[in-house]
């Protein structure tokens, strides 16, 4: 296991620009992970592991992982470095640089009773996590980002996901491209969003193989997603509140689609 005690060594050099740099993420096709929980599931999710760094003290804790990634270049780090390289302040003692996977939609295979999230146009990385975090907790089958504002592999996404995001089927495209894949599919489309014809989310009977839609806390769902939807949902809230935040939102709805669906499958 070589041993880097200095800020200029290259592997340091590229961990660094790779946790910093959308551009060269995406360039190098190459993300950082931080922490053995999100290794692990980034394992269990089938990444290639490039690299992997310990702060030095921490070898014999971390043995099992180096041993199953005998291939992978292994790397001891001082304290000092550790500390300034990490993003959890050092907290974690494993880092890794991983190989990106393509997320194009023609890669994503659903099946005809898939139940699946579509997140159009989110802008905080920490939203994408937890979103997809609480899309394996509830048992979705993949999900969808529509015309995203920010790097899927930024690391408030894996952070704030805990590695979930390296479970579930997950594609990337525009909006339009989205659309035109769900019909093609013939999946049912139900959208989160206040209109006339909006029913509650707790009152639908939900078919698969269905997508649900959910907008961007400051623009929610645009015409596209209007004119392609085959029903609107609303949570019904108290006179005091006009809104919830996309997390939860999109919390109540999943949990609600995937019991449903669970229950018509008994009959």
């Amino acid at each position: 296991m070589k041993y880097l005690s200095s800020y200029k060594n290259p592997e340091i050099k590229l961990l660094r620009l790779l946790s910093k740099k959308s551009k060269e993420r995406k360039k190098h096709f190459l993300f950082v992970i931080e922490g053995l929980r999100e290794l692990k599931r980034a394992l269990d999710g089938n990444y290639t592991i490039n690299s992997i760094f310990i702060e030095e003290g921490y070898e014999i804790e971390f043995a099992n992982i180096t041993k199953k990634l005998s291939e992978s270049d292994q790397y001891l780090v001082s304290k000092n470095v550790f500390e300034q390289i990490s993003f959890r302040s050092g907290s974690e003692k494993i880092m890794a640089i991983a190989q990106s996977k393509k997320h194009y939609l023609d890669l994503f295979n659903p099946k005809k009773n898939d139940l699946i999230l579509v997140i159009e146009a989110p802008e905080k990385p920490g939203n994408i996590g937890a979103l997809l975090r609480t899309a394996v907790a509830a048992d979705f089958d993949g999900v969808i980002i529509a015309n995203p504002k920010t790097d899927f592999y930024n690391p408030n996404c894996i952070r704030s996901s805990l590695g979930c995001l390296f479970l579930l089927p997950t594609a990337i495209a525009s909006t339009e491209e989205v659309v035109k894949y769900l019909i093609k599919k013939e999946f049912f489309i139900a959208t989160a969003a206040i209109q006339e014809d909006a029913i509650p989310y707790n009152k639908f009977n939900y078919e698969t193989p269905c997508a649900l839609v959910m907008g961007a806390e400051s623009s929610g769902l645009g015409a596209k997603w209007f004119e392609a939807s085959n029903q609107h949902l609303i949570i019904p809230m108290s006179k005091y509140v006009d809104s919830l935040n996309l997390s939860v939102s999109a919390g109540i709805l999943m949990y609600e689609a995937k019991a449903k669906i669970i229950e018509q499958q008994k009959h």
